[in-house]
């Protein structure tokens, strides 16, 4: 595949046969203008016409498919789309693990609250109001 500054003169290169085109459109019509127009100078510029247009229309669908390829996160040689997109999902699955390893310490917390407080009550040092009795 082609890099950014390849994909960049192609584009470069369509927006020049999309010139082409035009002028070729212009002198066909500006032949067929005239009172005394040349049929072989109107097809010939036709005819060049419309070869640029496939040409124009040939090397868009290629830019299209690319663009397809880039915006549905397939992998593919020259974007670094897929390895920022990986690398946020990683950011998003680092957050979540830490969201839950601070449930786990906020309920393990809870948990040996509760049982430092069972501990106590067995042990007969608690009053069934809580308070201590020594």
């Amino acid at each position: 595949m082609a890099g950014p500054m390849e994909r960049i003169q192609v584009l470069d290169d369509i927006e020049k046969d999309i010139i082409t085109c035009l002028q070729c459109a212009a002198q066909a019509l500006l032949e067929l203008g005239k009172e005394k127009s040349s049929q072989k100078q109107a097809e010939s510029n036709t005819s060049q016409f419309l070869r640029t247009l496939s040409q124009v229309e040939s090397k868009l669908s290629d830019q299209i498919n690319y663009l397809t390829q880039v915006s549905t996160g397939q992998p593919h040689e020259g974007s670094g789309y897929a390895s920022q997109k990986v690398l946020q999902m990683a950011w998003h699955r680092l957050e979540h693990v830490r969201s839950w390893v601070n449930e786990l310490d906020r309920l393990k917390a809870s948990h040996l609250a509760t049982a430092n407080r069972t501990a106590g009550v067995s042990n007969g040092n608690m009053t069934s109001s809580g308070t201590s009795t020594q």
